[in-house]
């Protein structure tokens, strides 16, 4: 699997929506636009067929003045998975998920795996400003920005989108931590895909960083964003029958526990309640491999409650989603000092030349 690198816009391409994008494109597809600074920024969307804010947001951009006006600086675009975002699906049954393939990753190698390592490589050699890549999520969350690494140029990024910014490492193999290692990169999470307002959100924030002519080097100051760290991810146990407002089931959750997203939940929250095959069915384990199931839950007769004070993300109500990726994550609120800031890559503060030969 070759990714195509094109250094124009295929005729016709804005005019498609993202489950049309097959029709001219056979798969991962680097499109290269000029601007009036040279040094170009990335941004990927549709990693993820069905999460589709991004690329609605940038056929927005390119069809507004962009289409007569050049772009105040280069832009370097991956779309991602064309034949998933036909059938409205993440991925497909033959093909791994795009964002856990790239370099890094602890994934078993595919063919995947060996294209987004030839996209990384190639986008490394141009020395690009800043990577973006475009989410939705599948719960109700708030618009945020992602991180993963506390320093003062990504959380300057992500302020730009959103107040409310997560430090995450978990899971490997993302596209913002490989790009992370030569640019400052961040993941924006628009919300659901089907509100509109991701697409109009991502497209200013895009706008904006476009005619940034550099992004601070001082770290942001702290009323300026809520920074959170994810230190767990939270699966079903495999083998457990779970549903939503199901009391059918071994394990049900309230019909609307996304709408637990980003609340501080205290000790005693009820979480799930248990059917006919009683224990604790939620794994809780930090990202460094330890279980913290019992420290996060506990069982009260034939429910799953909180032990401590937590707050959930990223809680989705799709069950395929949580068998084959996870139910949420957990996270902590952080401080931003400067003490938090990690050292920066010698990459990211590489000169330029802007351009290659």
């Amino acid at each position: 699997m070759k990714p195509v690198i094109l250094d124009h816009l295929p005729e016709r391409l804005l005019e498609l929506d993202a489950t049309q994008l097959h029709r001219q494109l056979d798969g991962p597809t680097l499109i290269h636009l000029p601007g009036r600074r040279p040094q170009p920024l990335f941004v990927s969307v549709l990693q993820h067929g069905n999460e589709i804010s991004g690329w609605d947001a940038v056929r927005r951009l390119l069809k507004s003045r962009y289409r007569r006006d050049p772009l105040p600086r280069s832009l370097i675009l991956l779309i991602g998975n064309v034949r998933a975002a036909a059938k409205g699906r993440r991925h497909l049954a033959d093909q791994p998920d795009f964002n856990r393939c790239w370099p890094g990753s602890d994934t078993v190698p595919t063919i995947w795996h060996d294209a987004f390592a030839e996209i990384t490589d190639h986008v490394r050699l141009r020395k690009p400003f800043a990577s973006i890549d475009i989410h939705n999520n599948t719960g109700l969350n708030p618009h945020y920005a992602a991180v993963n690494r506390i320093e003062p140029r990504r959380l300057h990024l992500a302020s730009l989108f959103s107040r409310t910014v997560i430090y995450f490492t978990e899971p490997r193999g993302v596209q913002s931590m490989a790009f992370g290692e030569f640019c400052p990169a961040v993941t924006l999470e628009c919300g659901l895909a089907a509100d509109a307002d991701g697409s109009d959100h991502a497209m200013a924030y895009l706008d904006n960083v476009l005619n940034l002519r550099e992004i601070p080097s001082e770290m942001p100051p702290p009323e300026d964003l809520d920074l959170f760290s994810m230190f767990a991810t939270v699966r079903v146990a495999d083998g457990i029958e779970f549903g939503f407002g199901d009391p059918r089931r071994d394990l049900s959750f309230p019909a609307n526990v996304d709408q637990m997203n980003f609340r501080e939940l205290p000790p005693g929250t009820h979480l799930a309640t248990l059917g006919n095959d009683p224990g604790l069915h939620l794994q809780a384990r930090s990202h460094d491999g330890h279980d913290l199931s019992a420290d996060c839950f506990a069982l009260e007769e034939r429910t799953i409650v909180t032990r401590k004070p937590l707050m959930p993300a990223m809680l989705t109500m799709d069950e395929h989603i949580v068998r084959h990726d996870c139910l949420c994550y957990l996270m902590e609120r952080i401080a931003v000092e400067p003490a938090n800031a990690l050292a920066v890559d010698r990459g990211e503060e590489s000169s330029l030349p802007e351009t290659l030969p």
